[in-house]
């Protein structure tokens, strides 16, 4: 008997390592699994700006913390949110156990704060604000693209001696920087690695948009479509950095150093804003099939030695992509070996654009991914501050005879090719225009060319031109 219960054991123990069982033998009750997780990682952030974007962070924050918790297995706290004025009302409701603060020191000595998330902008406090931060050990998000683009080499100098021997290397992380919303940092930073980016274009400056595309679809002039930008705070009360280009060269500068490698100071990138364009500019766009937009435009040569950018207004045709853009939308085209050309496109600020790339870049602080922030170095690659482009020519005249042969010697030697020449019905004799389109040329040859034509005596005023896309 004991044999036969002796057998039957070991049948069914052979049985259940097969994964079958002997009719009428239960299979023993399998052992609660573990738990998925054992515990919550905790991470500890503190917000230094509390206005519309740091309100935004606090709101996206808030709002996805259970999703947060279940499914990236973080427990986020905001400790801190310092802020110029303590006793000012926010338009944000703080997270149970965050205080208002005035005082960085609140900040910058905790050590139990792991990430300080810079958007109070500016380029003084700021900087310090992340530079000792770094040196800290705490990990940096920022939206802060002026400071990026004034002291990009400071930074990344500051970062290597910081994560020197470190395994667990401090992060710093920039997408809410350049276009708010749009992914472009993380997409160079990564996705473009295995590729080689000939040229970059870009709307990278919402206001002017705005502006631009009023006066083309509106038939506005600059100064009324400049007034409803104000109107609807898409101008600061001094426009200067956007309409000026510089808010759009200080992206171009860091989109530079991503997709090239190469650290432009700049200062030295030409730029030129969007004042000088009128209505006319697009009665003429109109007839060559395009638009006018503001660009930001870094392009290799071709034999990829030598690199070139400006910022500008630039004649778009219709068939490409960006001539489309239209209102605060920005747009980044990238063309390269592999992928020819993608572009990306979305909002380029805002409160929760611009916070919900900042969320992003903590979030992935959180689940432990790295980055290296400018992981690009081309140390054989020369930057020139001129540029070859086809070009639109608005220009002024008086009307007599002799214009057309004065223009053609002029730009004969200058050498520059004329490809059109366009001229709407005369309204006004005393304050008549035509636009001259030519072929690919250096930019000093242009300006040369317009030098010697507004020194004649039927040209009227300074003549305006643009590179063609």
């Amino acid at each position: 008997m004991a044999a036969r219960l002796l057998l039957l054991a070991l049948s069914c123990a052979s049985a259940w390592q097969m994964g079958t069982a002997p009719m009428g033998v239960r299979r023993p009750a399998a052992s609660a699994p573990a738990p998925a997780t054992m515990g919550l990682r905790p991470a500890n952030i503190a917000i230094v700006g509390g206005g519309t974007v740091g309100g935004g962070i606090v709101e996206i924050l808030s709002r996805k913390a259970a999703f947060v918790r279940g499914q990236l297995n973080t427990d986020i706290t905001i400790s801190k949110v310092c802020v110029r004025d303590a006793s000012k009302p926010r338009d944000f409701q703080l997270p149970e156990g965050c205080t208002i603060t005035d005082e960085i020191e609140s900040i910058l000595s905790d050590d139990s704060v792991d990430t300080v998330v810079e958007v109070m902008g500016g380029t003084t406090l700021a900087k310090d604000v992340i530079l000792r931060s770094l040196k800290a050990g705490k990990n940096v998000v920022t939206a802060n693209k002026a400071l990026i683009a004034q002291d990009l080499t400071l930074i990344q100098k500051t970062l290597d001696e910081v994560n020197a021997g470190r395994e667990d290397k401090v992060q710093f992380r920039f997408e809410a920087a350049v276009c708010g919303g749009i992914p472009i940092i993380r997409t160079l930073q990564s996705d473009f690695l295995g590729d080689d980016v000939t040229q970059i274009s870009g709307i990278i400056n919402g206001c002017t948009n705005f502006i631009l595309s009023n006066m083309a679809g509106g038939g506005l002039t600059y100064a009324d479509a400049l007034k409803e930008a104000s109107a609807l705070g898409y101008a600061e009360a001094d426009p200067t950095l956007d309409v000026g280009g510089f808010d759009a060269r200080s992206k171009l500068r860091i989109l530079m150093k991503l997709a090239f490698g190469i650290d432009v100071d700049e200062d030295e990138i030409p730029c030129r804003g969007i004042t000088e364009v009128t209505s006319t500019d697009f009665e003429y766009a109109k007839l060559l099939v395009g638009t006018v937009k503001l660009l930001g435009v870094a392009k290799l040569d071709k034999g990829g030695k030598k690199i070139s950018a400006f910022v500008s207004p630039c004649f778009v045709p219709t068939q490409n992509t960006l001539s489309s853009i239209s209102g605060a939308t920005n747009a980044v085209q990238v063309s390269s070996t592999s992928l020819q050309q993608s572009v990306f496109v979305g909002q380029g600020a805002g409160r929760y654009p611009t916070a919900n790339s900042c969320v992003s870049d903590i979030l992935a602080i959180c689940q432990g991914q790295t980055s290296v922030p400018f992981p690009k170095e081309a140390s054989n690659l020369q930057f020139v501050n001129s540029f070859e482009s086809a070009f639109y020519i608005r220009i002024r005249f008086r009307d007599r005879v002799g214009i057309t042969f004065d223009l053609g010697q002029i730009f004969s030697d200058c050498g520059v090719s004329i490809y059109s020449m366009l001229q709407n019905p005369i309204k006004d004799r005393d304050d008549a225009m035509f636009v001259v389109t030519t072929d690919p040329v250096d930019v000093t040859n242009v300006k040369t060319a317009c030098v010697k034509l507004e020194a004649t005596d039927w040209c009227i005023g300074e003549i305006f031109y643009m590179p063609v896309l």
